[in-house]
């Protein structure tokens, strides 16, 4: 787990919000190839160019830390970083920062985030590093595969005055997936989710997941979406037109 602050910075003075660097959660990457990773800034600065970026790097059980920053055109790479292998490119337009690790090696696996100092969150004349969610860098050999989800379907149970939906994804490789559901405004549905752990057979080499997702029998009527992100694909389903054969299935399965 990371020890950064993840929380959406607000400032009532300047009458708006801060939302966290957008990156992707996961980057599979092939023994000596080159690993790019993305950091969208959620700001509202008027200039993305005077924007000091920062990337840290959190290898797993010990504590984060600063890789470089970039600032004013050029990386500036901490000691004890080879600074040839590492490269900062910039898309003003859409406020993104792109920073590439060179000939990767096992050792580079890691979480790596982006962060900048937001200069509207002020308070007692202090300011406020934002970090975003951060990518999780896998190294893979030069003859691991990645496998794509071989099923996923939403089943479905109700009960009284409620409405299960139950979202499998199974059989995929790398474990690293994000599982998220949406209503019809494609607005991301937090309350009432369970979201299960990655598992895999101990006779097999794939993982699976499910997360499940509860609504009032009201909203039978209602589309929900269940969204994974794996680096293999990405995929929505909807709970739109389940079949009463998977409902069969799933009284089953209990």
């Amino acid at each position: 787990q990371s020890s950064f602050p993840r929380s959406v910075c607000t400032s009532s003075e300047h009458g708006f919000a801060q939302e966290i660097p957008i990156q992707s959660p996961i980057s599979i990457t092939k023994f000596q190839k080159s690993a790019r990773m993305t950091c969208e800034i959620q700001t509202s600065a008027a200039s993305f160019d005077g924007i000091v970026i920062h990337w840290y790097q959190q290898k797993e059980g010990k504590a984060p830390e600063r890789l470089l920053y970039y600032s004013g055109g050029k990386p500036s790479v901490e000691s004890g970083f080879q600074a040839d292998r590492y490269m900062i490119e910039t898309v003003s337009s859409q406020y993104r920062c792109i920073f590439t690790i060179k000939d990767v090696i096992p050792d580079d696996a890691a979480t790596y985030y982006c962060a900048y100092w937001d200069p509207h969150c002020d308070r007692n004349s202090k300011i406020i590093k934002i970090f975003g969610s951060g990518t999780k860098l896998m190294v893979s050999s030069k003859y691991e595969l990645i496998s794509s989800p071989a099923s996923s379907e939403i089943l479905q149970k109700r009960h009284e005055n409620q409405i299960m939906y139950v979202c499998l994804i199974e059989k995929f490789y790398p474990e690293v997936i994000r599982v998220t559901w949406a209503d019809e405004a494609d607005k991301e549905v937090t309350d009432n989710i369970v979201k299960g752990d990655v598992w895999k057979p101990t006779n097999g080499d794939k993982y699976s997941i499910g997360s499940w997702l509860t609504v009032p029998a009201e909203n039978k009527d209602k589309n929900y979406y269940c969204k994974y992100e794996h680096e293999s694909q990405q995929r929505s389903l909807s709970t739109q037109g389940i079949y009463y054969m998977l409902k069969i299935q799933f009284y089953m399965l209990l």
